[in-house]
């Protein structure tokens, strides 16, 4: 039977095809003709026995009657419905419209998608040009020659009597500034083209940290075993890891993951944790350790194909993210900025007090995530020393957990990117702002 969006609505295409009397079948399965009439126009829900009783009488199995796009439309016509944040979305007749116009509401559906697939290209430009050294680099040397050529050029023409040689000069600058032009904007042509077909290119030591951990799953299963090298070894073997600052940044990582896989083994924490419904305070007593290594282990447990990927993210104590696991759904920025709405800033604010907090993320899902976040005083500070908190977030897919009782925190990714159009902390006006 062809493909249709709602279950009433493949009812009565059934129906039709079968050549069968809206009252003959209403009266095969024991309703009124009216009230059939209402369901094969989406105006009335079906389930359970009746749908039983309606399958058999159309010589089709119920399932096919009840699956189908119905479940995935609704569910993107509710998600741009709650982006909407200014207009009065009649949201509880969202079943009647995907039924009368199932046209229009696959046309709303498809627009979504295409604004979705928008969005993440403006947030992976906006995220290049904010913190790509070469391109700013780049874009400044053009924007210097340009300047220089302008300079050069005015005097040229606001000046009637210039000697020879200083004309001479002049264009002998004006060539020069005018061949660097060309050939830095060459340049950064072919590099646009080099790094068009990557998201996120490498131009920081934390970037080559985090791709080369992301290729690895976040997981590193030499360093679960108890080698007397392990550290050293990962590192020799890290040759997607170039740079010098790169390479202390690695390390020290790996000592610290080394630390946490001691403390916590693989097997006995991975059986806990999902006990455990991925608690960090639980794991924390069971395990006798800190809630942010509990955090960072729970980050690190490895992940089979299709599941839900966990994430963690730190700060220090200027809100800089040191750390970045993204997981499914969760954007996050590359270098600082993030939504200061995010309970990792919160943490920051109540040192030593665990934070829990269920948070929907504005963006083209509005997903909801799970977290929990810690601010822990980091190792070695003297009596005498400022005292200096480094900041922890898991956070968890709500899929993926059972999610308690708890408010709905709506936070963003950072506030050049964020689509909310009211909000008290806003530090600048997002590029995804509608015009007023």
């Amino acid at each position: 039977m062809p493909a249709t969006t709602l279950i009433g609505s493949r009812i009565r295409e059934r129906r039709l095809t079968l050549g069968i009397k809206q009252s003959v079948l209403a009266q095969t399965v024991e309703i009124s003709p009216a009230y059939l009439n209402l369901i094969e126009h989406n105006k009335r829900r079906i389930g359970g026995k009746l749908l039983v009783s309606l399958g058999r009488a159309l010589d089709i199995d119920p399932t096919q009657l009840a699956e189908g796009a119905e479940a995935t439309v609704l569910a993107a016509l509710r998600d741009a419905a709650a982006r909407a944040e200014d207009i009065a979305v009649e949201i509880d007749r969202v079943e009647e419209f995907a039924g009368q116009f199932s046209g229009w509401a696959e046309l709303v559906v498809m627009q979504r998608r295409q604004i979705a697939v928008l969005e993440h290209t403006v947030e992976t430009l906006n995220d290049r040009l904010a913190h790509d050294p070469h391109l700013a680099a780049s874009l400044h040397d053009l924007l210097s020659s340009v300047t220089a050529i302008n300079s050069t050029a005015s005097i040229l023409v606001d000046t009637q009597d210039i000697a020879g040689e200083w004309r001479d000069r002049f264009h002998r600058n004006l060539a020069e500034d005018s061949t660097r032009l060309a050939e830095g904007a060459q340049a950064l042509v072919r590099y646009l083209d080099e790094v068009s077909d990557t998201e996120l290119g490498t131009s920081t030591p934390q970037d080559e940290v985090e791709l080369w951990l992301e290729a690895r799953g976040y997981h590193l299963s030499e360093l679960e075993r108890a080698l007397p090298s392990g550290p050293e070894t990962v590192l020799r073997g890290a040759t997607q890891i170039k740079s010098t600052a790169a390479k202390d940044l690695a390390a020290r990582y790996l000592v610290r993951y080394r630390a946490d896989a001691a403390k916590m083994p693989l097997g006995a924490f991975s059986s806990a944790a999902a006990e455990a419904g991925f608690d960090p305070l639980r794991l924390t007593e069971m395990f006798s350790s800190d809630p942010a290594a509990v955090m960072r282990r729970i980050a690190s447990l490895p992940q089979d194909d299709g599941q839900l990927r966990l994430g963690l993210v730190s700060c220090d104590g200027s809100g800089t993210l040191i750390f970045r696991k993204p997981p499914d759904g969760f954007s996050m920025p590359r270098v600082g900025a993030a939504c200061p709405l995010w309970p990792l800033y919160q943490a920051l604010s109540r040192p030593m007090v665990p934070i829990r907090a269920l948070v929907e993320l504005a963006g083209r899902e509005a997903q909801r995530f799970l977290t929990y976040a810690v601010a822990q005083p980091q190792a070695g500070a003297g009596f005498d020393a400022p005292p200096v908190f480094e900041a922890t977030m898991l956070i968890l897919p709500a899929e993926r957990v059972d999610v308690p009782d708890l408010p709905v925190q709506r936070i963003g990714s950072t506030c050049r990117i964020c689509p909310r159009a009211k909000c008290d902390v806003r530090r600048e006006p997002s590029v995804l702002a509608a015009p007023a």
